[in-house]
């Protein structure tokens, strides 16, 4: 007798394993326990995994967007503003109210009165217009009433070097909503300093595009300050204005882990899973979240399933091994080593099926039992293929823009922080293209979105099909789209840029009686900017510069190549 019989054997007898039927029933169990296990353990995770990444990735879209509409929004604002500042009414009758005696202000400001509420009552995103003299009181309101501007401290600053003033948010009472305090300065004709035009914004616009985003029955976006404060959300408030707050640590962790999703406990101490990203130039955040409980329910009913499934194939498997084991009078050899093979991972075993008997019936069963855990691990390596070719595929989507076919903003600044990098190594220039479309916003009025949309998409393939191949594009921003034009200088790029005009113009977009055209600018590294930041800005500039002298045209940034090309 070999030396280990006695010690297994006595192993055998303290678990109750004496007989064959009691012997042939663990076995069966322990081999369909294990591996079905261990699929199903690793198939959740991997479930879970991807749900995970779906969700993040979901999260992070709704904050892209909602950043980028806000910041579409205000800047939206900030042109009207300018615009009806520099407005003839504005400049003369302030002007009048500053420089004339008493007796003849009151018809200045009756004319300037009648001037913001003309204006306040075209333009609905505003509560309230102002003219604010530099002492700070208000000379001229469109509301019924003069109220406190509530401008920031250091308003006069900011208005005096020419920056876009950006205040408080508060609740309007007499408006009975919240609304949030914007400025730009007022100038003569001569450039003096004559006080600045503020106005209440309300957040209407902005709540209607928050609740555009689906995140699920339980999902939801908000904006909210560093301190925890919600300012607006996509759902009905839950508590009056500025007092419901996320805890100092969940906005803390949020803020320091921009673009992450984080678990925590949302205000109304909800499980939740969460993504913030920064607003530029005010200290916001736009979150978006989605309770826990929803966003795995499908992973949770999976992983159920699995115990459901393996708990029926464990009492079946068993009660079969069991009946099969009292039947059992011959010799096991050839299940033994037939055992022996699958326990070191061998699972290419057919065993011969000799007779009709318990043995032959036996050896059908474990041929069954092999089979199915081969076809488990082919479909296990199944599963691990269909999941590579997912994160490739997800790959190319975190890098291109649904709507366009072009690649996206993000794509696009590592893309340009490459180039400029190689650059300055190899001592060569480059040219950008920064491009708006003229009249989209009328254009998607009048049309819908959809029209909208396709426009996009029209405009954006011509711009691939009129750039060479070593060059790039990409979509910036809403209907903003940035080109690289590789070892470009300035003429080849103006060249390129009135091509790209006259092309547009040439398809006849019309919204309404207007033609929709684009505006161009060009700016070339690195006379115009020898970083990535400042390259982009100079081409912001000279766009800017081309909506200012009316549209449809292309403008080089300033610099040692100041002209411009116009149609």
């Amino acid at each position: 007798m070999v030396s280990w019989e006695p010690a297994i054997s006595s192993l055998l007898h303290l678990f109750r394993l004496d007989s064959i039927k009691s012997k042939v029933l663990v076995f069966a169990l322990l081999t369909t326990l294990i591996p079905s296990l261990t699929l199903g353990l690793q198939s959740y995770v991997l479930n879970k995994q991807f749900i995970t990444e779906k969700i993040s990735g979901e999260l992070r879209n709704a904050t892209f967007h909602t950043v980028r509409e806000f910041d579409l929004w205000l800047k939206e604002r900030f042109y009207e503003m300018r615009v009806f500042s520099n407005s003839y009414e504005v400049t003369e009758n302030l002007e009048k109210m500053l420089n004339t005696p008493e007796a003849r202000i009151t018809e200045a400001r009756r004319r300037l009165t009648d001037y913001l509420k003309s204006v306040r009552g075209k333009f609905p995103d505003y509560e309230e217009l102002m003219v604010v003299a530099p002492v700070g009181r208000v000379l001229s309101t469109s509301a019924d009433q003069v109220g406190a501007p509530n401008l920031p401290p250091d308003w006069l600053k900011q208005a005096r070097v020419d920056t876009a003033i950006v205040g408080e948010t508060y609740w309007d009472e007499t408006g009975n909503k919240r609304v949030m305090v914007i400025a730009v300065p007022i100038k003569a004709t001569n450039g003096r300093f004559l006080g600045v035009m503020a106005a209440k914004l309300k957040f209407g616009a902005i709540e209607e595009v928050l609740r555009s985003f689906k995140l699920g029955e339980t999902g939801h976006v908000y904006l909210v300050s560093q301190d925890g404060t919600l300012i607006i959300s996509s759902r009905s408030a839950v508590s009056p204005f500025m007092k419901t707050r996320l805890p100092a640590e969940t906005a803390q962790a949020l803020f320091e882990n921009e673009g992450a999703s984080l678990r925590y406990d949302d205000y109304q101490a909800h499980p939740v899973m969460g993504s913030l990203k920064r607003i530029a130039h005010l200290e916001w955040g736009a979150v978006a979240e989605i309770r826990r409980e929803e966003a795995y329910a499908q992973t949770n009913w999976i992983r159920d399933l699995t115990l459901l499934m393996v708990a029926g194939l464990l009492l079946g498997i068993g009660s079969t091994a069991y009946l099969l084991g009292l039947t059992i009078v011959r010799p096991l050899d050839r299940l033994t080593a037939g055992a022996t093979k699958v326990a070191t991972g061998d699972l290419e075993v057919i065993l011969p099926i000799v007779g009709h008997g318990e043995v032959g019936y036996m050896t059908q069963v474990f041929n069954h039992m092999v089979t199915r855990l081969r076809e488990g691990r082919e479909e296990l390596d199944a599963i691990n293929a269909t999941l590579s070719e997912k994160n490739l595929e997800l790959q190319e989507l975190s890098i291109t823009d649904g709507l366009t076919g072009l690649s996206n903003r993000k794509h696009l600044m590592e893309t340009l922080a490459t180039e400029v990098a190689r650059a300055c190594r190899l001592e060569r220039s480059f040219s950008l293209m920064m491009i708006d479309i003229d009249r989209f916003k009328q254009y998607n009025d009048i049309h819908g979105h959809p029209a909208g949309d396709r426009l996009l998409t029209t405009i954006a393939s011509l711009f691939k099909n009129l750039i060479r191949s070593i060059d790039y594009a990409a979509r910036y921003g809403g209907e903003e789209f940035l080109l690289l034009l590789r070892e470009a200088g300035a003429e080849s790029a103006l060249q390129a840029a009135e091509r790209i005009r006259m092309r547009v113009a040439a398809e006849r977009f019309t919204a309404g009686q207007a033609e929709i055209t684009v505006s161009i600018g060009v700016a070339t590294f690195p006379e115009h900017g020898d970083t990535l930041e400042a390259i982009i800005a100079s081409a912001d500039a000279a766009l800017y510069d081309a909506k200012r002298r009316g549209r449809n045209r292309v403008v080089l940034a300033a610099g040692s190549l100041d002209k411009a090309v116009t149609d």
